[in-house]
């Protein structure tokens, strides 16, 4: 399927991105600073799963950035939509066939860690996968990686140490610590967030982990950052919604932008 894909994309452009953005909630509109190549919806994509995320537009948009190759993925799939973890490794793969050896993912999350506060940030240093399928059950695509592929160093720690300094460099805060994606479309309970606190989670999404794996297994560089949208349920006594999460994706919007950008320009 890949392949089909890829010979789509090739028959508009023949641009080779080397660095891929996935654009979390408040991130979208960094697509507008990018001097495109090629914009193409995923609907026309053979195949490609499509968002119907709000905010989502569903868009591989190439082009120059800060002096770099890339592709941003404006809007992502979740298996709450119904997709498998397969067909979100799937779209992974794509982006390593288009010439993609850097991955930056992006989401909002939900805190655990009590020292965290709404619009923080957190460099995600490394995940908790137990709640979901993992993309690789099935047959191996020898193409790809390895069978039983190594996850000691899923996060790039030299893109972590980049990061940083670059979140330091331009007087960003930025927290460290453990993310865990369970499936959705469903707040967590109480409980449910006092277990994972047990295990050592600092912040909890409906995404991030799948794409983690897949990127791994493909032998892509990974970095990844939650914007801490609100505090997950039980850390203070309120009700959730995903309207909270959209307005405060929105409110921290532009620092989260700027620092993605200043990530790209010191790769």
């Amino acid at each position: 399927m890949q392949n089909t894909q890829t010979e789509y994309i090739r028959s508009i452009t023949d641009f080779k991105p080397e660095i891929a953005v996935i654009l979390g909630s408040g991130l979208g509109e960094l697509a507008n600073e990018v001097s495109p190549i090629a914009e193409i919806e995923y609907k026309n994509i053979p195949n490609m799963p499509v968002s119907t995320a709000p905010s989502h537009k569903g868009k591989l948009i190439f082009g120059k950035f800060e002096g770099k190759n890339i592709v941003l993925m404006q809007g992502r799939v979740h298996l709450y939509e119904g997709y498998s973890s397969k067909q979100i490794a799937d779209i992974i793969r794509l982006l390593k066939n288009l010439g993609v050896n850097t991955l930056i993912l992006t989401n909002a999350a939900g805190g655990i860690n009590k020292e965290f506060n709404v619009g923080d940030f957190m460099l995600i240093k490394d995940h908790i996968s137990c709640f979901i399928d993992s993309p690789l059950i099935g047959a191996n695509d020898d193409n790809y990686g390895v069978r039983f592929p190594d996850m000691s160093n899923a996060y790039d720690k030299d893109l972590q140490k980049l990061i940083k300094k670059v979140a330091y460099e331009n007087n960003i805060k930025l927290n460290e610590g453990t993310y865990v994606q369970l499936k959705g479309p469903q707040f967590e309970t109480p409980s449910e967030i006092k277990m994972l606190s047990t295990l050592g989670a600092d912040a909890v999404g409906m995404s991030t982990v799948v794409e983690t794996i897949a990127a791994v297994h493909c032998g892509l560089k990974v970095g990844a950052i939650s914007m801490i949208s609100n505090m997950a349920c039980g850390i203070y006594d309120k009700p959730l919604s995903g309207e909270d999460v959209t307005i405060a994706a929105k409110k921290a919007g532009p620092q989260f932008r700027k620092l993605i950008k200043e990530i790209i320009k010191a790769l």
